[in-house]
């Protein structure tokens, strides 16, 4: 063999041997089971550039993605449907079953005494302690007693009629048929008429607020509901609520803002908007606290910077008794109270007390709530009161 032959052959092993030797050192190891690894991505976006790779290799024509629709915007939850309240007239014949109830055993109470075959001095002093249970007071229940025990001894007779109406004349004598019940709600001079709504903590003045506003708009009246307990969220939510009801706008401020401020702004939107009444909710304080009760002094001077206040309620627990007394004295001296709102007379709560408050002074009961509905509140009638205490 040629030796020019026989050295081309060793060359080319030796470059093959090398070239695979290399080849070798280059590649990775891969352990058995695995495969090698790809590119790595994250997301859609990196799965998208692996289809589109795979797409490319095989010629496919991929149509881009569709998107998905625009979400709808939340729908606005639908306002409250507004509800019509039955008018004030009739009212308070409309609950008297539901104040007899209530009120009943006093009256049958005192009949049955009245009606008994002996009225001797221990009968009387029985007669006397049941009109002080129901809280009549103690002056009132001397003076009933006294006019009863002289006319009956004149008369001579106890039928059971004639008792009745000796008792019903002393009661209607007592809660003074001639007093001006009347709620001023009106407008006048261009301007509504301002009720201001106060009263301690509990006794119902919110919800008594929105049961009046109630009361207007079944009569026919536009109202503005100022929410001047600014103390209490829960407070203005709560006449928020009324007022939706019924269509009547609430002026309100954050928590914690000046009442008179609130009471103030009210007042400016009801000359603005010619409503016929603005009603405004003060926040319950007890009427021992000075302080507090120098702010509602604050917020009626600021309102009668304004326009005059023609009412202010004062709302009293019929449950409460002699304190009720002596939060209406107290109320009366710094705000000029002009007429009672007295609530919870359907429950445990004794009519006395009717008496008791408009003795000491001279203030009118003007409204009762007999019960928790939205409608339960009433222009106070005398004599449907009394005729229902005596069944």
């Amino acid at each position: 063999m040629d030796i020019t032959l026989i050295a081309a052959i060793v060359i080319a092993v030796v470059l093959l041997a090398v070239g695979g030797f290399f080849l070798v050192r280059t590649q990775r190891p891969v352990k058995p089971g695995k495969e090698e690894p790809g590119p790595e991505t994250t997301g859609a976006a990196g799965a998208t550039a692996v289809e589109e790779d795979r797409d490319r290799d095989s010629g496919t024509v991929r149509t881009p993605p569709s998107q998905a629709p625009p979400e709808a915007p939340a729908a606005e939850p639908a306002a409250p449907e507004l509800e019509t309240p039955p008018p004030s007239a009739g009212r308070m014949v409309r609950l008297r079953a539901r104040l007899a109830r209530s009120q009943s055993s006093f009256g049958q109470g005192l009949l049955n005494l009245l009606s008994s075959d002996t009225l001797d001095d221990d009968a009387w002093e029985e007669i006397e302690d049941t009109l002080i249970t129901a809280d009549i007071g103690v002056a009132s229940a001397s003076q009933i007693v006294e006019s009863l025990r002289t006319r009956v001894k004149v008369l001579g007779s106890r039928g059971h009629d004639e008792v009745r109406a000796l008792l019903r004349e002393e009661l209607l004598a007592h809660i003074r048929t001639d007093a001006d019940r009347t709620v001023r709600t009106e407008p006048h001079n261009g301007r509504p008429a301002v009720i201001m709504v106060v009263g301690v903590n509990g006794t119902g003045k919110t919800t008594t607020t929105g049961k009046l506003a109630r009361v207007l708009v079944g009569d026919g009246r536009s109202v503005v509901l100022g929410a001047a307990d600014t103390f209490r969220a829960a407070a203005t939510e709560q006449l928020q609520t009324w007022g939706s009801r019924v269509g009547a706008p609430v002026v309100r401020k954050e928590e914690g803002a000046d009442p008179a401020s609130v009471a103030f702004d009210a007042v400016s939107r009801g000359i603005e908007e010619g409503a016929d009444t603005v009603i405004i909710d003060t926040a319950g304080r007890l009427h021992t606290k000075t302080g507090l009760m120098d702010e509602l002094g604050k917020v009626k001077r600021v309102v009668e910077k304004k326009s005059q206040v023609d009412e202010v309620l004062l709302v009293l627990d019929a449950t409460t008794g002699q304190n009720g007394l002596r939060q209406a004295r107290v109320f009366g001296e710094v705000v000029n109270v002009t007429g009672i709102a007295l609530t919870k007379l359907d429950g445990t709560a004794k009519g006395g007390i009717i008496v008791q408050v408009q003795r000491e002074l001279g203030v009118p009961v003007k409204l009762v709530g007999l019960g928790e509905g939205p409608d339960d509140l009433a222009p106070f009638d005398p004599e449907v009161f009394v005729d229902a205490i005596l069944g």
